[in-house]
């Protein structure tokens, strides 16, 4: 019996490889993480638990607690021209599950997909291991990593079934503004297609103020029936650690289907989990939770684009709008850096852990030259570990090896 073929995760193979041996990790995608005391902390209410520890800890609500699911149904009502039910959300362990189970419930063989690219890898692996066809809709660095909408349209078939979008977008931190989602929403509305939308990294904007006409609302605040997001606590609310993540979507024929898949690989996400991220959202801590992550992203995004601009000699980019990580091009004597021996030097070198692009985004093909950096760290690790760049760039960079 032949089994399924599942191409390897490369960023997470990367970040298990390298992760536990680095002394500067900008490689971390998440919004430098906090403990159980930090989170109380930052809560208006001091005298509200964080967890009930008189609770009997069984499976608890199969789909999540409602406490949690109304929390997290208040933040997509917030600017939708209509509530989204609770019922319409479904929690997973965190949104790596969320994506899984909902293209295990939704996507099989003889289906199309278009995904944006790049991206997390899963987005497309996953879906093409369960036997769909992908299409990879590219984004142009050229074009500040904008996507092509006559592109779009180009790429759907017959057998489309699912547009997948990430917005905040990882690796570049790009965002999709406004304008293209609409187009995007016609498109799918145009051919009855689903949307999925990552918004792991929303809502950590920097470069974009919601009173502009072109900042991009969720997925699901655009009345499109077939429109689903996935989310998580991990990146932009700094509990990675708790793997809480969900799926919402306006249809509630999507969520039972999820629903259903996920009965064969979840029962339940764990009860102190649900809680403490249930803290988390409440109205006496998310606002300063996030105002927290949003000032630290802001703050070392400068300090991120003071080291790039002293090294315009070797390398570029794109200034992130959004998210937690910037995708930088290294070259040397006009030719691309091999990123892959670069990151294994600089690391070497220095502890300074960085992923390289061509093999953590470009299927080893595509992205060549490419390094992607987590900036939203704690801000001494930043600091010292581009310390540590520096020193690295000055005096080992010109042995890095190029492309041919």
């Amino acid at each position: 019996m032949a089994m399924a073929k599942v191409e390897p995760f490369a960023v997470e193979q990367w970040m298990d490889a390298y992760e536990t041996s680095a002394k500067y990790n900008m490689a971390e995608t998440c919004a430098a993480s906090i403990s159980i005391e930090d989170l109380k902390a930052l809560s208006d209410d001091k005298s509200k638990e964080v967890w009930d520890p008189s609770a009997k800890l069984n499976y608890g609500a199969i789909r999540g607690s409602q406490k949690l699911r109304s929390a997290l149904a208040r933040l997509y009502s917030s600017r939708a021209a209509s509530p989204l039910p609770a019922e319409n959300i479904l929690i997973t362990p965190g949104a790596i599950a969320a994506n899984h189970t909902l293209l295990y419930a939704l996507i099989g063989r003889g289906d199309h997909v278009i995904c944006h690219f790049p991206t997390y890898q899963q987005l497309y692996t996953v879906p093409a291991s369960f036997g769909a066809e992908v299409s990879l809709w590219k984004a142009k660095e050229d074009f500040k990593w904008q996507l092509d909408i006559e592109e779009l349209k180009s790429l759907v078939k017959p057998n489309t079934k699912l547009i997948i979008i990430n917005n905040p977008h990882n690796p570049t931190g790009a965002i999709i503004p406004r304008s293209m989602l609409e187009q995007i929403v016609d498109v799918a509305g145009e051919n009855d297609l689903m949307l999925l939308s990552d918004e792991v990294y929303r809502p950590l904007f920097t470069g974009i103020n919601p009173t502009d006409p072109e900042f991009p609302p969720s997925i699901l605040s655009m009345a499109y029936p077939k429109a689903i997001v996935t989310g998580s606590m991990s990146k932009a609310y700094s509990l990675a650690g708790i793997r809480v993540g969900w799926i919402a979507s306006r249809s509630r024929d999507i969520i039972e289907a999820c629903a259903q898949g996920r009965d064969y690989t979840t029962i339940s996400v764990s009860q102190i989990n649900d809680q403490i991220a249930s803290y988390a959202l409440s109205p006496d801590c998310i606002h300063n939770l996030l105002g927290r992550n949003i000032n630290l992203a802001k703050k070392n995004l400068e300090i991120l684009e003071r080291f790039l601009e002293q090294h315009r000699w070797a390398c570029g980019w794109v200034k992130p709008v959004a998210g937690t990580t910037a995708f930088v091009k290294f070259t040397r004597e006009g030719r691309e850096i091999d990123d892959v021996s670069f990151c294994k030097l600089l690391q070497e070198h220095t502890g300074v852990m960085v992923c390289p692009g061509s093999y953590c985004f470009g299927n080893g093909e595509d992205f060549k030259g490419y390094v992607r950096i987590g900036y939203v760290c704690e801000t001494d690790v930043l600091t010292e570990g581009l310390a540590e760049f520096k020193t690295f760039m000055r005096e080992v960079y010109r042995t890095v090896p190029t492309v041919e």
